[in-house]
């Protein structure tokens, strides 16, 4: 009996053991496998972060080396530093987004105002910057929200590149030097809260008319196909997110992606100056052609799979889809609870975006 008893306790032990080994070891392969993607997908866009801190580090290197630079290479170091960090940046979208700018033609020869569509990551108007200053020798004055001046080990680069955080009178400045400028109206809001069906989130925001109207520019509207493909915001965070940047204009919607797709930017045709337009009238006329140019490249809603296969095969747009009844730009087909939140967000009048 006790020989029995002993034979079964122990082959009861030895099985315990092999199946909690056999399930543990099963258990730790399918949460590897199942969890692997979902990490990289939030750890990609980090990616774009090293970048930046890279494009900074080259900026204070060329500034501590400043006097061997201008002797060596370049007249002004600071336009070393930026060709430099511009030759990472168009090599990062090419290599990894097959990166293409079509319409070029449209840009005008003098100072122009660049309008265009916010990404969860403006990742384009990296590429865009880096590729004008490169190929055509024009470098693009960006305006950025103030936080991303607060940021450690930013500054530098942000000032070196000639980011700004615009109101309407600097803006006017620096076209009426002749430079030229990018705003996207919608800003941080836009990024955050924008989805794949590409319908702009401009609000009320009329600053940038006033700015064209004033230093009296054309306006070319700029739309990037499957740019929100690229990099999206988690979704159902929205209503968390919209509430905390509504009270502290502090933008923390998670990001994730990252994804190898194709990336087109499209330039439409130059908008002329009109002293008989209003702000409000010619924020209505450059909506209205970036919705045309998402209408006639970007396939809506936006897919991350074809945006995939758009990187060796070019996939017709099927038909026209409007991405939005949007030409006031007020994104109708939002909430109301969120638009009453996001009214915080549009009280400071100077600001263009």
């Amino acid at each position: 009996m006790s020989f029995i008893s002993y034979f079964v306790d122990n082959y009861t032990a030895s099985l315990y053991d092999i199946i909690v080994e056999y399930v543990d070891t099963e258990y730790s392969l399918w949460l590897t496998w199942f969890l692997t993607p979902v990490i990289v997908t939030f750890l990609l866009p980090a990616v774009i972060i090293v970048l930046i801190y890279i494009s900074s580090i080259i900026f204070h290197l060329y500034r501590l080396y400043r006097l061997r630079v201008v002797d060596g290479v370049q007249n002004d170091w600071r336009h070393a530093a930026r060709l430099a960090v511009c030759a990472l940046w168009d090599a990062h979208g090419w290599l990894w987004h097959g990166y293409e700018i079509r319409g070029l033609e449209n840009i005008p020869d003098g100072p122009f105002l660049l309008i265009y569509y916010h990404g969860a990551l403006p990742i384009d108007m990296y590429y865009f910057t880096a590729r004008m200053l490169l190929f055509k020798r024009r470098h693009m004055h960006t305006v950025a929200d103030r936080f991303m001046f607060k940021i450690p080990g930013w500054s530098s680069l942000l000032e070196g590149l000639c980011v700004i955080p615009g109101t309407v009178q600097t803006c006017v400045g620096v076209l009426r030097a002749g430079n030229s400028l990018a705003i996207s109206p919608g800003g941080v809001y836009e990024a955050q809260f924008g989805d794949h069906y590409y319908r702009l989130n401009w609000k009320s925001r009329i600053g940038f008319a006033k700015v064209a109207l004033e230093a009296k520019v054309p306006i070319v509207p700029m739309f990037t196909r499957n740019v929100r493909e690229a990099f999206r915001t988690v979704g159902w965070l929205r209503g968390v997110c919209l509430r905390i940047y509504a009270a502290t204009r502090i933008p923390l919607a998670p990001v994730y992606g990252g994804f190898p797709v194709k990336l087109v930017t499209h330039l439409g045709e130059p908008i002329p100056h009109d002293d008989s337009l209003t702000p409000e009238q010619l924020q209505l006329k450059v909506a209205s052609a970036i919705e045309k140019l998402v209408e006639e490249h970007q396939r809506v809603p936006g897919n991350i799979l074809l945006a995939l296969i758009e990187r060796v095969y070019e996939l017709p747009k099927k038909g026209k889809t409007k991405a939005s009844a949007n030409g006031s730009c007020h994104n109708g087909l939002q909430k109301e609870k969120e638009d009453s939140l996001s009214e915080k967000c549009d009280r400071d009048k100077t600001k263009v975006s």
